[in-house]
């Protein structure tokens, strides 16, 4: 599915007694680095429970366009990898769609080959700037040719002899700091990345199960200092994806405002850089119980157990913002029907997602009688509870699959409906929104070319 295609808008309808036990998709973070590292390793890894949404997918084209060899097998997926330092210079441009996360790693993992590479992507990704990313390449030697603000299409011209270099990320990153570390992969010597805030580590997680050699410090401030090792001998090996956190979100929150919910969400990722969700929805007065904890690859899991709550309004700490960045518009939506005034800080990263996803909710909201202020990095709701008055608006969703699949949430509370302008985007993260939802109870429609 294109985002060129015909919108598919679609509307939600107070729902009620929401129940069951699903299963959400493999976590994006993991899947796109799964496909990415499984790649660049020699021989072959194998992954079960990855997420095939059309971002992770387009991961894996740009892989196997430089080399390796994908392929679903049954359940599951194989990869056989070119070895680390062995990418093939794309014949054609990398095309990322809307995989932000896909384009800005890959950056950073072909930026120091010595080879030309060609980086495009759809209009919301095009829209969105690429030069946090790009700065560090270009102290490695990578020559490179962009739009105005560094945005697609992008071209890489990579030096004979790339520098290691050491980076101190300007800004709470995942990307960011994932991009420096996978250039390093292909530079001599010790790539070093200097971290204020930590933000998920699956990274640095990852590299090392693949053989990849790091050391990572943290000093009495937190600040993290990550060292790699390069040009490493990569080895294939076996993944079990968990449930993605973000995912989870969606159902999780519509448990918590619809009346009569009980819900079950098994074999989700509580990595403590991913579940600020979580913990900030237990401080608003959230039963969600964290249950059957285990391990899994190296990785924590757990099944969550969320009834129907009384909510009430909180100051979130702007700290908890890294491990939660993609949860914000459906927090917002649970804070619509909390007791009070909720206020959420430390938001500036919100203006560069899939679209401005801190201008995105709160006009969203406005649309449905939700009280709410904006400011530049913070967001004020004050809840209306019963959720009476609430809703009829038709949300812009800008091409952004967690507007409209937080905006679908909210109308599953509010008195009168609520519709997004098109839904066709959220395939690109969660396929299964739609099936997982309905078989819970939600009453959500689609009319045009997606609900065919």
């Amino acid at each position: 599915m294109s985002h060129s295609s015909i919108p598919s808008p679609a509307t939600a309808h107070k729902s009620e007694n929401l129940s069951g036990t699903i299963r959400v998709p493999g976590d994006k973070s993991i899947s796109h680095r799964s496909l990415m590292f499984g790649g660049l390793a020699s021989g072959e890894t194998v992954i079960s429970g990855l997420l095939e949404g059309e971002d992770v997918l387009a991961t894996g084209r740009a892989m196997a366009a430089m080399g390796a060899k994908i392929g679903r097998d049954g359940e599951k997926w194989r990869v056989a990898g070119t070895g680390n330092g062995a990418l093939l210079e794309p014949a054609d441009a990398l095309d990322f769609g809307n995989a932000g996360t896909g384009c800005r790693l890959t950056m950073g993992l072909v930026g120091p080959y010595h080879m030309t590479t060609r980086f495009t992507g759809d209009a919301s990704l095009s829209r969105r700037p690429m030069k946090r990313v790009l700065d560090p390449l270009r102290q490695m030697g990578v020559a490179v040719e962009a739009m105005e603000g560094d945005r697609l299409p992008v071209t890489l011209r990579g030096p004979k002899a790339p520098a290691p270099i050491t980076y101190r990320v300007p800004v709470a990153s995942a990307q960011v700091k994932s991009a420096v570390l996978l250039a390093g992969l292909n530079i001599a010597g010790t790539t070093t990345v200097i971290e204020p805030v930590m933000t998920r580590d699956h990274t640095e997680k990852m590299l090392a199960g693949f053989g990849a050699q790091l050391d990572v410090e943290e000093d009495a401030s937190g600040v993290r200092t990550i060292r790699l090792e390069g040009q490493p001998d990569l080895k294939g090996r076996t993944i079990d994806v968990p449930g993605d956190p973000s995912s989870a979100a969606f159902p999780l929150v519509a448990g918590l405002i619809v009346p009569g919910a009980d819900i079950t969400i098994e074999n989700v990722l509580m990595n403590p850089t991913r579940t600020g969700i979580i913990l900030t929805l237990q401080e608003m007065g959230g039963q969600v119980d964290i249950v059957n904890w285990r391990d899994a690859g190296g990785e924590d899991v757990a099944d969550l157990r969320v009834r129907y709550s009384e909510l009430k309004g909180i100051t979130v700490p702007p700290e908890r913002a890294p491990s939660m960045i993609d949860e914000y518009p459906v927090l917002a939506v649970a804070a619509a029907f909390a007791e009070g005034e909720t206020v959420m800080d430390g938001l500036e990263e919100l203006r560069v997602k899939e679209s401005d996803r801190l201008a995105a909710v709160a006009r969203g909201l406005e649309a449905n009688g939700i009280d709410c202020t904006e400011t530049e990095a913070c967001l004020t709701i004050r809840g209306t509870p019963s959720g009476k008055g609430l809703g009829s608006g038709t949300v812009e969703t800008h091409l952004d699959h967690r507007i409209a699949m937080a905006f679908l949430t909210l109308g599953l509370a509010t008195e009168k409906p609520v519709e997004i302008d098109d839904s066709t985007m959220i395939a690109t993260s969660f396929p299964q929104f739609f099936d997982l939802m309905g078989q819970l109870g939600a009453k959500i429609e689609r009319t045009g070319a997606a609900s065919q």
